[in-house]
């Protein structure tokens, strides 16, 4: 079991960041990834859609014989989490509950600013969770539905960043949170611009806490691999795998070897 490897799933390249969290963090685990980009973004699905796709890609990768899967995308978090632990034997982390623990840490005038996509903020996920965990907080929360197509498209400065960040965000800087949790694994690539616009204030990316999270369950369950040896990377995705790899590598800051274009449906591969 120490052996096998931990899949990692999200709608596009933003998991990529949970990716490189847990790669850091423990160096010697075997890491396989799916995108579905051929479907992304999941956040403007219906809940039934969002998890169907969600069962599918775990399915796929549970066939792989990983040990542990983790919901690198937080519209799916927020729906489906659920419903995969149902019918799934392996244990299963999702982004919501680390990223909230993460901002209660953070914040000092319990003022919590939440953005995310049209289907993680409809949920209501992160502002459930920061109340069950402190009801005192405050909470705002705003939809963002373009960041994820301008992640995907590389634009991730510059003026149109700016625009449709100002356009986002303006009635949340006006609050006066202090900490703005970035509820969609795309949108830590957006935060130099971000934090740009919201100058003093602290980001939460859910996917340091994640990593934590990763090593304390394999910890508790033994199935940590304590082998110093140089582990296997591998992704897959639904569509555009040279896009992939071409956004992929700025952020990872390593190159992608194995990559693999692959059907959900027919569970054929092409790389």
């Amino acid at each position: 079991m120490k052996d096998k490897p931990i899949g990692i799933f999200d709608s596009g390249v933003g998991g990529l960041t949970v990716l490189k969290e847990i790669y850091k963090l423990l160096p010697n685990e075997n890491l396989i990834y799916l995108g579905d980009t051929a479907r992304v973004p999941y956040g403007i699905r219906s809940p039934e859609t969002v998890i169907k796709y969600s069962l599918e890609c775990a399915e796929f990768l549970y066939k792989k014989g990983i040990k542990l899967l983790v919901l690198a995308c937080n519209t799916s978090s927020s729906i489906s989490l659920d419903t995969l632990r149902k019918n799934f034997d392996i244990p299963i982390i999702g982004v919501i509950e680390p990223g909230a623990r993460k901002a209660l840490e953070v914040t000092k005038n319990n003022k919590i600013g939440v953005i995310g996509t049209e289907a993680t903020i409809q949920s209501k996920s992160y502002h459930l969770t920061i109340k069950s965990l402190n009801p005192d907080i405050f909470v705002i929360s705003k939809a963002c539905p373009l960041f994820v197509p301008i992640v995907e498209e590389g634009i991730l400065e510059g003026a149109i960043a700016d625009l449709i960040i100002e356009r986002y965000l303006k009635e949340i800087k006006k609050i006066g949170i202090d900490t703005l949790i970035l509820g969609c694994t795309h949108y830590p690539l957006l935060k130099k611009a971000i934090k740009k616009y919201m100058k003093d204030i602290n980001l939460v990316d859910s996917a340091e806490a994640v990593a934590q999270d990763v090593k304390r369950l394999l910890i508790e369950k033994k199935f940590l691999n304590n082998q110093k040896s140089e582990n296997t990377k591998i992704f897959y995705v639904t569509d555009a795998p040279d896009r992939f790899k071409k956004i992929g590598e700025i952020f990872l800051n390593f190159e992608i070897d194995t990559i693999y274009k692959i059907s959900l449906e027919a569970e054929e591969t092409t790389k």
